[in-house]
């Protein structure tokens, strides 16, 4: 899944690859999907694209946003975005094919469920989108602590860390994945409630989700992904359904998983207290 880390990762990736060159062919919904989502009927992409450039090729939130002349093409983070060479195979079962001017280009499949969408001038009601492209990234300076204290104060005390986090588009890109090491690096339990969190972890929570995320994404995301190039992350993860096995690094007890919120969360009960 395209969290923050990897949709930072591809999009660098893409840019540094493709940046400059001019669409020659666009191919949208070649297997049906239940789940792959679009923005037109199939046709519109190529009369969209083709005979456009590149420009430019940045994440927002969990969105790999791609601009295309005047069309933003905007793979949503479900969608496996990877890189075909000149000539290359294309896998067997794809949503979405683009090839540009030197014969390389762009395959896109979708396993859960997807987006490949297309903005003109950027322009659209996708609240998703507006809002990735909106709120300061916790890559940046604009994340600061008064901007994390202010979205506490916004929130309900009631919900737990990981809703606190991971839901209702608060931070675009933090997702179920990346939580699992920024709730352990900063010592909360995910079940935790914000009325029962005293100032320090608050403190806690801000410093490992600016740390925590800046280190997956130095080190080209997670190992439980894969970048434009199909290749893993190099941050490897403390805590995910690759770790859920192995001791906890801190105290050596036991991890625990538990359905929690629509997803497995991972903690240790020890070092994460409820």
């Amino acid at each position: 899944m395209l969290e923050l880390p990897e949709s930072t990762t591809v999009a660098r990736q893409i840019a540094e690859t493709f940046e400059g060159r001019k669409v020659a062919f666009v191919e949208a919904a070649h297997t049906p999907h239940g789940f792959a989502f679009y923005s037109h009927d199939a046709d519109a992409y190529p009369n969209l694209l083709v005979g456009k450039t590149l420009d430019t090729c940045e994440a927002a939130g969990g969105i790999v946003d791609v601009t295309v002349g005047d069309v933003h093409l905007a793979f949503n983070d479900g969608t496996n975005v990877r890189f075909v060479e000149a000539g290359g195979a294309l896998p067997k079962k794809y949503q979405f094919y683009l090839r540009f001017d030197d014969g390389g280009g762009i395959v896109c499949s979708v396993q859960m469920y997807g987006g490949m969408m297309l903005y003109e001038n950027g322009v659209t009601d996708n609240f998703y989108y507006n809002v990735a492209r909106t709120l300061p990234s916790p890559l940046t300076d604009a994340f600061d602590k008064p901007y994390f204290d202010a979205l506490v104060a916004k929130a309900d005390p009631k919900l737990s860390a990981k809703a606190l986090l991971a839901t209702e588009q608060r931070i675009p890109g933090l997702g179920n994945g990346v939580l699992q090491d920024i709730l352990f690096n900063a010592g909360v339990h995910p079940q935790k409630k914000l009325r029962d969190m005293d100032r320090s972890n608050i403190d806690a929570l801000f410093a490992s989700v600016k740390t925590t995320l800046a280190a997956m994404t130095a080190q080209g995301g997670r190992d439980t992904d894969k970048d434009f190039f199909g290749k893993p992350g190099g941050y490897a993860t403390i805590l995910s359904a690759k770790t859920k096995e192995r001791p906890c690094p801190h105290c050596g007890g036991p991890i625990t998983r538990k359905a929690f919120l629509g997803g497995n969360v991972y903690f240790c009960p020890v070092c994460q207290p409820l």
